[in-house]
């Protein structure tokens, strides 16, 4: 559901309404303004859960599993049957 341009042209007019005309720049510069510091907030608690040595640990765990992977016979999904059964014996 997107906003028309009646939706638009009647928000613009009740908040001008409330506001007035005179305080309609200040009101925009301040929300500018806390906008910039909501972002700034935001991009920093990202960068403090990229913490580097916590993505090398990543990074490890994926390349030892890959290397597992590459080096078994095995394919991801296949099982090996378990040593000291006999694997023709069916289960009661």
């Amino acid at each position: 559901m997107s906003l028309g341009p009646w939706e638009i042209a009647l928000i613009v007019l009740v908040v001008v309404l409330l506001f007035g005309a005179r305080k309609l720049p200040e009101l925009a510069r301040s929300m500018g303004r806390s906008m910039r510091i909501f972002k700034s907030e935001v991009k920093e608690m990202k960068s403090e859960n990229e913490d580097p040595a916590q993505q090398g640990q990543i990074a490890a765990s994926k390349q030892s599993s890959e290397e597992f992977w590459n080096s078994s016979d095995m394919q991801p999904g296949q099982t090996q049957p378990v040593k000291g059964q006999d694997s023709t014996q069916q289960q009661q």
